[in-house]
């Protein structure tokens, strides 16, 4: 920490208001490209373009260039054969979330993976199912093709099974999200996911885990529960699986007590001596092995009925065209799913650039997502993503660049092509049991709220209300319920922002909230205002209610006070009532005047005081005859601090205007400091000078415009008696050396403060 005083600078210049400014500092003339201009040069193109969009659209071909074979290829392999193992699992158990058969999870899990390979800018994440993704899908596929009860009447059912149906809803779904993708990469609109704040995608996570949580539930307790969706669909599930609580396997809750069990333990070593194992243990993997061995050797289905895998399918199936109806009824579910699977993907890509120091590209990101989904689809997966879990260990495992990602697919092809068939007797409680001990994270995001409650109250209410939002109205209705609270507390904070009261540090040119300091210097008659968000239709009438209570009078309360008292003098002065003497009005009458009604129009009392029928000009500092009272206005200098405000509509400059011509027609002087170029600039395009409010009214800085103020009313320091002449710094350039300084003492006549 410096030492106060250490240091000290002072700049000795001219005092500068906007016009002077200008006038003596020229220009650069800027030429200001039309959209046709941009339109057209988005358009061009040539080799170097041409060239660069090839390698933007195929990242691979850069960072292959620069793959060291030596020193990746062996990480690569390890992180690929690891990240393989637990992608087969995670396909398997993330598919029930789809409610869909086990083994098109594999499918999710090869398909994308190989595409994203070639198209994606993150050499670390492990793309392939992510639960909350699968979650969704499900809620789609349980709404078009019930557990109980016929599926929606579409064209293309007819002659299928319930499981094909479903399928068919999964692959389409997410055929019709990679398009949205797909779209939004090509028009360059990847930013939409900056509304998505990170307390947003927590609250929403935090909720998605709940919802899996519950869904995971009948297959750890051995029930049959029908797949709901649709607002409250957890209660209903819940209340289901309550009322069949009594018919629960208790084989499948034992196994999935041990599974959970011994997976949170291992989870925790891994995690507490990350630094010390070369490679996580890959528990889930090994005691999904062993209940497979166990599950096969004592023949768990037919002794206890526990639901199985069952028979897994050798090989791919053949690619199949999108169901253009079922387009038609998942479009409102699709958009969600487009944005939540790039926002989270793009999230997780954010952090291992960050730590890896490599950039990624949103809008290629969002190309590529499109284009996996679409592929996959096409070849009946679902939508892909990113899962955190595996992406962390395709990362600690030392995975280097996305030929970890395609080794793990090559794994996953290989169970798909040839051992499937050992994983069919495998509980799906294990699967289940599984899916829960993973969700530990996103559950531990609850401990959020203290902190943020402490921190920023605004967040932690956008926080709960995505979360609760997420948890009764489902997870695409609770995501717009959310970033609808999301922007609602943005406006909230830019229509009601805290406004203050400045004033200056005593010696220097700074100016702070006066509330908050005590050495400060405060000139009678002026007033500091700062409003710190932009000013907009929304808080004009909050932005004109605080400065009055700032001023601590209604300026246009006391204009019409004031006219209306003109108004009385005028009557009485022709009555004879009143008198105009050297020393101003006297009243001649022996009695008290009573002052007369308002005749005329009123809206003439809004209009400037006018004196020119007058004998003489009114102070109305001053005591007036009779028994006119009108306010007393302290204020004579106003400065409206703009240095925080970065637009205003028409609304706001509509509003700003009369509040001005309101000071000035009762002899308040304003004065708008530190405002943005383009501002001004609109201003003078939108007409807003005139006789009344001129330019000159805009200073470079605050400091400026109280200098001025100080010269042009020097007995607002004259009654200050504990300000001393001040000691400066000037700061001297020599030609060819280095910049020294030289005490000198301000000059007299020199306003000080």
């Amino acid at each position: 920490m410096m030492r106060p005083g250490a240091k000290q600078y002072v700049v000795a210049r001219p005092l500068y208001s906007e016009e002077s400014f200008a006038e003596e500092h020229e220009k650069v003339y800027r030429h200001r490209k039309t959209m046709l201009h941009h339109i057209r040069q988005y358009l061009t193109c040539d080799a170097k373009r041409a060239k660069n969009a090839a390698l933007s659209l195929l990242p691979v071909i850069g960072w292959m260039k620069m793959y060291r074979i030596k020193e990746w290829l062996l990480s690569d392999i390890v992180s690929g054969v690891s990240t393989g193992l637990v992608a087969v699992l995670q396909g398997l158990a993330y598919c029930l979330l789809a409610s869909l058969p086990p083994w098109y999870g594999l499918f999710s899990a090869f398909f994308p993976v190989v595409i994203y390979f070639f198209l994606g800018t993150s050499r670390h994440i492990s793309v392939g199912p992510f639960p909350v993704l699968c979650l969704m899908i499900g809620a789609v596929v349980t709404r078009i093709v019930p557990d109980e009860g016929p599926p929606m009447n579409i064209t293309g059912f007819e002659g299928l099974t319930r499981d094909e149906q479903r399928v068919i809803v999964a692959s389409s779904v997410t055929f019709l999200a990679g398009i949205m993708q797909l779209a939004m990469g090509v028009f360059q609109i990847g930013f939409v996911v900056m509304y998505l704040s990170d307390t947003l995608v927590s609250g929403f996570t935090t909720a998605a885990a709940i919802h899996i949580l519950v869904s995971q539930l009948k297959f750890v307790l051995g029930l049959q529960v029908p797949g709901i969706s649709g607002p409250l669909s957890i209660i209903y599930t819940l209340e289901i699986i309550f009322n069949k609580i009594k018919s629960t396997n208790v084989c499948d809750v034992v196994i999935s007590l041990v599974i959970m069990v011994v997976v949170f333990i291992v989870k925790e070593i891994n995690d507490r001596f990350k630094s010390k194992l070369p490679v996580p243990i890959p528990i889930e993997v090994i005691m999904t092995v062993i209940a497979c061995g166990v599950s096969y050797a004592f023949d768990f289905k037919t002794k206890y009925g526990i639901d199985v895998v069952g028979h897994i399918p050798t090989g791919y199936e053949p690619p199949m065209a999108p169901n253009l109806r079922i387009f038609q009824e998942t479009a409102v579910e699709a958009f969600p799913m487009a944005i939540v699977g790039f926002a989270v993907a793009f999230s997780v890509a954010k952090v291992y650039s960050v730590k890896h120091d490599y950039t990624i590209d949103g809008n290629q990101e969002l190309i590529a997502f499109g284009v996996s989904n679409i592929f996959g689809a096409s070849f009946k997966s679902f939508a892909a993503s990113t899962a955190l879990s595996r992406s962390a260990v395709q990362e600690s495992t030392g995975g280097k660049t996305q030929v970890a990602g395609l080794l793990s697919a090559i794994i996953v092809m290989i169970v798909t092509l040839a051992l499937g068939y050992l994983l069919e007797p495998l509980p799906k409680s294990v699967l289940g049991a599984v899916v829960i001990v993973n969700l530990k994270g996103m559950l531990m995001q609850f401990r959020e709220i203290p902190y943020l409650w402490r921190r920023d109250k605004p967040d932690c209410v956008v926080w709960i209300g995505t979360c609760l939002a997420a948890i009764l109205l489902g997870l695409d209705l609770g995501l717009a319920a959310g970033l609808g609270v999301e922007l609602i507390s943005v406006v909230i904070r830019t229509q009601f922002p805290r406004c203050s009261v400045l004033a200056n540090i005593k010696g220097t040119d700074i100016y702070k909230d006066r509330k908050d300091y005590i050495n400060i210097f405060e000139p009678e008659g002026v007033k500091i205002f700062r409003i710190p968000s932009p000013i907009f239709f929304a808080n004009i009438e909050f932005f004109r209610n605080k400065l009055v209570e700032a001023l601590g009078f209604n300026p246009l309360r006391v204009l019409r006070k004031r006219n209306k008292a003109l108004r009385t003098i005028r009557k009485l002065l022709k009555k004879g009532d009143l008198q105009c003497t050297s020393k101003g009005l006297m009243s001649t009458s022996s009695g008290p005047i009573k002052e007369s009604e308002d005749e005329g129009d009123m809206e003439e009392l809004d209009l400037p005081t006018d004196f020119k029928d007058l004998p003489i000009r009114i102070d109305w500092s001053a005591e007036l005859p009779a028994n006119i009272c009108v306010p007393r206005v302290e204020t004579h200098s106003l400065i409206l601090d703009f240095a925080a405000v970065s637009f205003l509509d028409i609304s706001a400059l509509k509003g700003l205007k009369t509040a001005l011509k309101e000071l000035i027609r009762i002899e308040v002087d304003v004065y708008i400091v530190s405002c943005d170029q383009y501002i001004l600039e609109k201003l003078h395009s939108c007409c807003f000078f005139d006789d009344e409010v001129q330019p000159s009214m805009f200073f470079l800085t605050l400091h400026d415009a109280m200098l001025h103020i100080l010269e042009k009313h020097p007995e607002a320091t004259e009654k200050k008696s504990d300000f001393d002449k001040i000691v400066t710094t000037v700061t001297v350039h020599h030609p060819g050396g280095s910049l020294r300084s030289r005490d000198r003492n301000v000059p007299d006549g020199e306003t000080k403060f």
